[in-house]
């Protein structure tokens, strides 16, 4: 038997000192706890965990290093009814785990809890089946790492421009990445890969999940995974398949390269977390982890009937952060990352549902009161995904200060606007950084995350294609993926050789470029839009690890043309501070001066109350005055920059549009043109009257 001694209760999880590995589990409900460790042939020796300490169950083995690989086997009662489900006879995952070597092997054992008769009451009886060939291993590391001279690149919000993407589908299909590479830490991290981001311009990469993953059994059943990666089962620890060099703590490593070879190209990494639920199901859901360890303590249950969970993420569960361990694990979750991995912020997936102390949405929760305390998460970028899927979880506006948003209402009103269904009204807010959703709490135009599209729906050029969702792929009958997608298809659905209809897809895409691009607030563009990447239709293509969600590298002559598009909209807004303020619009102020934002109709004058009353609108000009910053530099200096006018014309037929007085400026010329990107620079004079294409944008510099 080999020796252990006492160890230390803090911190949770395997520490290595170079001698041996201090091992610390939490589980206040357990009555014994095994140490489990494993030889290369999966041979298991069981190492009693006597030392208990504020719950914490811990040991040192001497001996014990990196590479070692482990789990626990947790012994309780199995009493579904009360909401403890102990059974030993199932391996368990460490929630502290740095490395976790793989996926479930669902057919290699029953990693149910119960005995799986198929009943509605089958949770009732616990499984005595061993399922320790079906469980990763956890594996201790070595978490040294040359950094060299890396350092967080701390950009403001108002510099800032995401590119949400996927660590697998970015490079699977680029031919330019060396081939063992694709679809990896390391391949995100290659030449190749971090050269399109600079050149596309993009200062932010917002990677799907990359906690460890634990695909559902009904994909596995359908042959297919959980690709976006929404089914957490390890917050401390890389997903393993998304390295390319191993899996035996490698992957810890891989990832860090990558976030080190972003950070010397100026790009920061933001991780989509996801602390609302795991990857363990409802009360018929496996055991891998959590539901194990301490099910009364991890997970949110039913008071009246806590064999059942309180669902506030559709899931089947939501994690329990009211629990000052839970809480822990997650705080501790991010500080690693940061401070171990050198991430630059977060994005919170289903961000209410953290926010909920027992039911109610709470934004003094005890949550945001620790991040707001803490001198390294406090100083992060914090983006939530505002909503959950429970009772209130519609929370657009309502967190607090320090956090920015997805903002959905901007990406329904944007959508509706280009297709004709929205108020000026409502546009102009949304052009403007949303003031009226941010600005009561002293937030600033930056709170507003603004996006058009996500991973979550319908690519951009699916967006212009489909009225319909088409995702008949995922086996379930085209019953998921929300039918409300606020889309155009332009006259037919999907794909055509009508070139007329492909032409106005060409330039609604780029009308919703422009848009974002040139709104107040911080812009996120889905990977592959610049490149009119579809999924044929999907909007749910949460499953598909295949070439329906990885990026074609391949362009025609349309994609090349959008990407440069794209790459001259974000070289614009880069180099002019009027798009992108750190402060709000006000208007007109003072008469003797020029507002900030000046908003006139088709004919030159001011917009009045009954133009912006009107419940559908879809012409409007807006002037941006870029000598009313009202920011100053870093060195105490006056920012000052290009005016601008800005002609919307989301309606089918051309119109004239007069430009205004002499006072917004003498002599305007052409930027931009949505309706012809190729178009040549010409100069128009104050009151001159300029054409503006059905459906489309121009935008013109004062000169």
């Amino acid at each position: 038997m080999r020796d252990t001694w006492p160890g230390r209760p803090f911190p949770l999880g395997p520490v290595w000192d170079g001698a041996g590995t201090n091992f610390s589990l939490f589980s206040e409900h357990a009555e014994r706890v095994e140490l489990c460790l494993f030889d290369g042939d999966d041979g298991e020796e069981r190492l009693e965990v006597t030392e208990r300490t504020a719950f914490n169950w811990h040991c040192y083995v001497p001996g014990v290093g990196p590479g070692t690989r482990y789990a626990y086997r947790v012994y309780g009662p199995y009493e579904p009814e009360t909401g403890r489900r102990f059974n030993p006879a199932k391996l368990l995952i460490d929630p502290y785990a740095k490395a976790i070597e793989g996926p479930i092997d669902y057919r290699a054992a029953n990693v149910l809890p119960y005995v799986p008769t198929g009943e509605d009451d089958a949770d009732l009886e616990r499984d005595d089946e061993d399922d320790e060939i079906a469980i990763p291993k956890c594996v201790v590391v070595d978490q040294t790492f040359d950094w060299e001279d890396d350092r967080l690149p701390g950009r403001p919000w108002s510099e800032t421009i995401i590119y949400e993407l996927h660590v697998r589908g970015f490079t699977k299909l680029n031919e330019h990445v060396r081939e063992d590479l694709r679809g990896t830490y390391a391949g995100l991290a290659s030449e190749e890969a971090v050269e399109y981001l600079t050149s596309l311009g993009v200062t932010a990469v917002e990677l799907l999940p990359i906690h460890h993953i634990a695909d559902e059994p009904y994909l596995i059943d359908r042959g297919l995974s959980n690709y976006w990666g929404y089914s957490s089962i390890g917050y401390l620890a890389p997903h393993a398949l998304y390295a390319a060099t191993g899996t035996r703590g490698d992957q810890l490593l891989e990832f860090k390269g990558m976030v080190k070879a972003l950070h010397r190209a100026g790009i920061e990494v933001i991780l989509d977390v996801v602390y609302n639920h795991t990857a363990e199901g409802n009360h018929l859901g496996p055991m891998l982890g959590f539901r194990g360890i301490d099910n009364l303590s991890y997970y949110r249950l039913v008071p009246e009937t806590p064999r059942y969970y309180v669902d506030f993420t559709g899931t089947g569960n939501s994690l329990n952060p009211a629990h000052p361990s839970v809480l822990r694990l997650i705080m501790d979750s991010l500080r690693y990352f940061v401070g171990d991995c050198h991430v630059d912020g977060f994005r919170f997936d289903l961000a209410a549902a953290l926010a909920r102390e027992f039911h109610e949405v709470d934004r003094l929760s005890a949550f945001f009161d620790i991040i707001h305390q803490d001198p390294i998460l406090s100083q992060v970028k914090l983006i939530a995904e505002p909503w959950d899927v429970g009772e209130g979880g519609y929370q657009v506006g309502n967190f607090p200060i320090l956090w920015t948003e997805w903002n959905g209402v901007y990406r329904d009103v944007v959508r509706d606007f280009w297709r004709g269904q929205a108020s000026v009204g409502d546009f102009a807010y949304r052009f403007t950084g949303s003031s009226d959703l941010y600005e009561r709490d002293g937030r600033r135009p930056s709170a507003s995350i603004n996006f058009v599209t996500a991973h979550d729906g319908f690519t951009l050029a699916d967006l212009v294609s489909y009225n319909e969702k088409h995702n008949e792929a995922n086996g379930e009958d085209n019953r998921d993926g929300s039918a409300d997608n606020r889309s155009w298809n332009c006259g037919i659905e999907g794909p055509t050789d009508d070139e007329e209809v492909n032409e106005l897809r060409r330039r609604q895409q780029r009308n919703f470029l422009a848009t974002l691009f040139l709104s107040q607030g911080v812009p996120m563009l889905l990977g592959g839009d610049e490149r009119a990447r579809t999924q044929h239709g999907n909007n749910n293509a949460y499953c598909q690890d295949n070439q329906i969600s990885w990026l074609d590298w391949h362009l025609d002559d349309a994609r090349e043309g959008l990407l440069d598009f794209t790459r001259r909209l974000i070289a614009l807004r880069r180099a002019h501070p009027v798009f992108r303020r750190t402060t709000f619009l006000e208007g007109e102020k003072e008469p003797a001066t020029l507002p900030d934002v000046w908003w006139f109709r088709p004919d030159g004058r001011k917009m009045t109350r009954r133009d912006w009353e009107g419940a559908v609108g879809s012409r409007l000009g807006a002037f941006l005055n870029g000598a009313e910053l009202r920011v100053r530099d870093a060195h105490g200096e006056p920012v000052l920059d290009d005016s601008y006018l800005v002609l919307f014309n989301a309606d089918a037929d051309p119109i004239d549009f007069t430009l205004p007085p002499r006072r917004f400026g003498l002599n305007w010329t052409l930027e931009l043109s949505t309706a012809d990107p190729h178009a040549s620079e010409r100069s128009f004079l104050a009151r001159e009257v300029v054409r503006v294409d059905g459906r489309s944008l121009l935008l013109l510099r004062r000169t």
